[in-house]
């Protein structure tokens, strides 16, 4: 990271709200009302995928094509009704957003959520002023570990550069995927992902939550 970093770039479930096992229930569920027989920590493993990703894990292609939009649909229905409205903020998110803010930095959110989640975690998160560019699964034809989010946001941020951007992730899928897109990525292990995942998906440093960033930041690679 020559440049210096004029925007950061955050992922949002497991790195701004404690969601991800909210996400494995959800799945869990879905695929058992189709049929599917999948445990919590097989379904843990692979939250910070879209669905399009998500599913060909379980599910063979024939299925997916036949059913895959209605397990997906589904499963959105139900994470809605049975557990959005437990997902709560990890600590230090709005301080940390706006110390970024104060240092002039641009503020980005990349999910692979659907954009009506992604506007009730800002709400959750008080960080709706704060933010400049929003990215959600509408603008991204693949999911993560595929670059297409970062490179929507990118888009979005534009003229500022990947070498000047920085990606804040709890999985190894963020860091892959940001790798593609040429932007570095700063791990986070509140969302339960190893820490030895995140330095092998190509972290370039890695903290406890948002807290620990903020706590930490004289030194961190986002004071660059």
């Amino acid at each position: 990271m020559a440049d210096a970093i004029k925007a950061v770039i955050f992922d949002i479930d497991g790195t701004l709200i404690d969601s991800v096992d909210l996400h494995a229930k959800a799945w869990v569920d879905a695929l058992a009302h189709f049929g599917v027989t999948v445990s919590h920590d097989e379904a843990r493993s692979q939250i910070g995928k879209g669905g399009d990703q998500l599913l060909p894990v379980f599910l063979d292609r024939e299925r997916i094509e036949r059913e895959g939009e209605t397990i997906e649909a589904y499963r959105s229905q139900l994470f809605k009704d049975r557990y959005l409205a437990q997902v709560r903020p990890f600590p230090g998110v709005r301080a940390l957003f706006e110390r970024l803010r104060a240092k002039g930095r641009t503020l980005a959110l990349a999910s692979s959520g659907k954009k009506g989640e992604v506007e009730q975690y800002q709400k959750l998160l008080q960080i709706e002023d704060l933010v400049d560019v929003v990215t959600t699964s509408d603008d991204a034809e693949r999911s993560k570990p595929y670059p297409d989010i970062f490179q929507a946001a990118l888009a979005k941020l534009a003229p500022i550069g990947a070498s000047q951007a920085v990606v804040i992730g709890d999985t190894p899928y963020d860091a892959e995927a940001a790798q593609k897109a040429g932007i570095a990525t700063i791990g986070v292990l509140c969302g339960g992902f190893p820490e030895a995942d995140l330095k092998g998906g190509g972290c370039i440093a890695i903290y406890r939550d948002p807290q620990d960033l903020l706590d930490r930041y004289v030194g961190s690679p986002l004071d660059h």
